[in-house]
């Protein structure tokens, strides 16, 4: 009974007319963040960015070496700095290696909600794999609500490749996943990165899936920045 009715939820979720929502606007979903950090102290505030998913965000590169400071969080940090240098910016990362969306939600208000972000990145879905479709909606969505209940910023991110699975193939399962989170970002507005698409991209243009790969599952340097790059744009 229980599969049963998570699959109502599901039909009735995807039947939705989501086209009557686009994706936030990556030139105005966060001026007014943008305008809090252009601000000079002593009236600045401090900015915390939030991230929360699985190993790609924590850092992990070839297990079990965790590269931190090449990681997109911090990437991100580095450039926003750049071009915010009045700002005080926490780069707060609750990103555990290993975990799904639902063992992310289980602790969402407890150890993300607490840090009171100004912007909240949710980045689960290759590991979200391993629940499947339904379960996953229904997770994410349980964390955008209660993030969006507090006037949270939230911008979610498509999966990061796999080179168990083929990246030039539209019908993957990792495929499945971004167009749910794509959905999603347009049903709630929020905002979106979408990395699977990036590195599709990137492969089209003739770039080699390993050279943005430090291993099967994790990216390099090269595709943390790819990441970072996309995020920037909320920030410019």
């Amino acid at each position: 009974m229980k599969i049963k009715a998570l699959l109502i939820v599901y039909i009735i979720f995807s039947n939705l007319q989501l086209n009557s929502q686009e994706v936030a606007s990556q030139e105005l979903y966060l001026e007014q963040i943008k305008g809090q950090m252009e601000v000079e102290w002593p009236k600045n505030k401090t900015i915390n960015l939030v991230f929360h998913g699985h190993s790609v965000p924590a850092g992990y590169f070839k297990t079990p070496v965790v590269n931190t400071l090449a990681s997109y969080p911090y990437i991100v940090l580095e450039q926003i700095k750049s071009k915010y240098p009045f700002t005080v910016v926490n780069i707060i990362n609750t990103s555990i290696g290993g975990e799904n969306s639902e063992s992310g939600e289980k602790r969402f208000e407890s150890q993300v909600l607490n840090h009171t972000p100004d912007v909240l990145f949710i980045d689960y879905a290759l590991n979200d794999r391993r629940i499947g479709l339904v379960r996953a909606k229904i997770a994410w969505e349980k964390m955008i609500r209660a993030a969006l209940d507090k006037n949270i910023k939230v911008i979610l991110l498509t999966p990061s490749p796999d080179q168990t699975v083929d990246i030039k193939d539209d019908q993957t399962i990792l495929d499945q996943h971004a167009r749910q989170i794509i959905q999603l970002s347009k049903y709630f507005n929020v905002g979106l990165i979408d990395t699977y698409a990036i590195f599709k991209n990137a492969t089209k243009q003739g770039v080699a899936l390993v050279d943005l790969m430090s291993q099967v599952n994790h990216p390099n340097a090269n595709g943390h920045h790819l990441i970072a790059d996309e995020i920037m744009k909320y920030f410019k």
